[in-house]
């Protein structure tokens, strides 16, 4: 990253810490000599992608969960920022349990917003959703303009801006949300049930069969490499709040973070299949294989970054296309 607005000589909590987008905010939060805190249950997040914080000094693990409001005050004592990533995704997910991401991804966050709120730390910063967009047919999307949620999961995290605008409106804790893309990268688990669409594919393709496209490929995601979201996440730490203040807009304290640009299924299949042919020319002769549509699933998703850029001054560096070169590699180096 050749942005220099970074967070450094601070104490910071990721919560989520051992997941994919978290794990990744581990490791560079501790190359840049800040002392780090991860708070972790596990349930979806790995060990594994902790074995190079845990050698670390400047790491703590706490075990715990964001249901349970004594974890919350344990892991954030004495820190200066929260980046908070735990959350249960997946839109199939909550569809098939509504109950569990509810408690998890709203009763968690208010006890850890409000852990945070009571230890004083400068600036809380959270895993906003593009699912927050829900059925409308505004493109691109503009932070200010939503529909209405299509999935339990899209509920639970539009539920959560309006928390911690009104946390912020209440109490005087800066709050930013950042709204994730369709983030993809290194880490990103390709196994289980609800596993993204990047790394299903590469699995798949790299043991020669066919990926399932559910619709005829058409649907189309603003795909967000792993880095973007890296760099999203600092300077929402760090920009001066005086410049959201200012703004006169109802989301003034939310942000798309993508890449802005758009890249349909087929596509996607096409690139994927093209840079694992490098490593091994079989794939080349694979082909799709396309099924139903999936309930709650929206036909497009385009991200308008300017207010992102304007305000936060964030710059993606990655496209989809470089980001998927670095993604492959690291997957056929790891899997």
């Amino acid at each position: 990253m050749t942005d220099k607005r970074i967070i450094k000589s601070s104490k910071v909590l990721v919560t989520g810490g051992a997941g994919f987008i978290g794990s990744n905010l581990v490791d560079r939060l501790l190359e840049q000599g800040n002392q780090v805190v991860c708070l972790d249950n596990f349930a979806t997040g790995k060990r594994e992608n902790l074995d190079l914080a845990l050698q670390n000094k400047n790491f703590t693990l706490v075990e715990g969960d964001i249901r349970n409001y004594e974890d919350c005050v344990r892991a954030v004592k004495g820190c200066d920022y929260v980046l908070h990533q735990a959350a249960l995704g997946s839109v199939p997910r909550s569809i098939k349990d509504p109950i569990t991401s509810t408690d998890v991804n709203i009763g968690g966050f208010v006890k850890m917003l409000f852990a945070a709120k009571e230890e004083g730390v400068k600036r809380f910063v959270y895993a906003a959703s593009s699912s927050t967009y829900g059925d409308s047919t505004n493109m691109p999307k503009v932070e200010d303009i939503i529909g209405n949620p299509l999935s339990p999961y899209a509920i639970t995290k539009y539920a959560n801006e309006v928390y911690a605008q009104n946390f912020t409106d209440t109490y005087g804790i800066e709050t930013i949300g950042l709204r994730y893309f369709n983030v993809f990268g290194r880490r990103q688990d390709p196994n289980g049930a609800y596993a993204a669409v990047i790394p299903k594919f590469v699995m798949q393709l790299m043991a020669h069969e066919s990926p399932i496209i559910n619709g005829d490929g058409t649907f189309s995601r603003d795909f967000t490499y792993i880095e973007n979201v890296i760099q999203a996440n600092q300077l929402a730490a760090i920009v001066s709040y005086d410049n959201i203040k200012e703004l006169q807009v109802g989301s003034k304290s939310v942000f798309n973070v993508a890449y802005g640009e758009r890249t349909d299924l087929n596509q996607l299949f096409n690139i994927l299949k093209k840079n694992l042919s490098e490593f091994d020319y079989k794939i080349s002769d694979v082909n799709v294989i396309y099924g139903e549509n999936r309930a709650g699933d929206i036909p497009h998703s385009l991200a308008n970054i300017d207010k992102g850029k304007n305000i936060l001054g964030y710059n993606p560096e990655y496209c989809i296309q470089r980001g998927l070169e670095e993604a492959c590699k690291w997957y056929w180096e790891n899997l």
